[in-house]
C-alpha cells in the first residue's frame, strides 16, 4: 500500500471531486504541501499528498457521524 496518495487518487476513491478533496484536505495536519511561487511569467504551483493515516483518520471521521 502507499504511504502518500495524491488528490486524484483520494477522489477515486472515495468518489468525490478533486476539488472537494483539496478542500477537506489541504489544511489537515500531516499533510504535505509542495508550491512554487509565481514568478515573472510563470504562474504558481501547488500540490499536495495526503499520508495514509491522515486519509484514514479523516474519512472515519466522516463516516463516524
Amino acid at each position: 500500500m502507499k504511504e502518500a496518495y495524491t488528490v486524484a487518487e483520494v477522489a477515486g476513491m472515495t468518489g468525490l471531486s478533486r476539488q472537494t478533496i483539496t478542500r477537506m484536505f489541504e489544511h489537515e495536519t500531516g499533510v504535505i504541501v509542495l508550491s512554487r511561487p509565481e514568478r515573472m511569467h510563470k504562474r504558481s504551483y501547488r500540490t499536495i499528498r495526503i499520508p495514509r493515516a491522515v486519509y484514514e483518520r479523516v474519512i472515519a471521521g466522516l463516516t463516524v457521524k
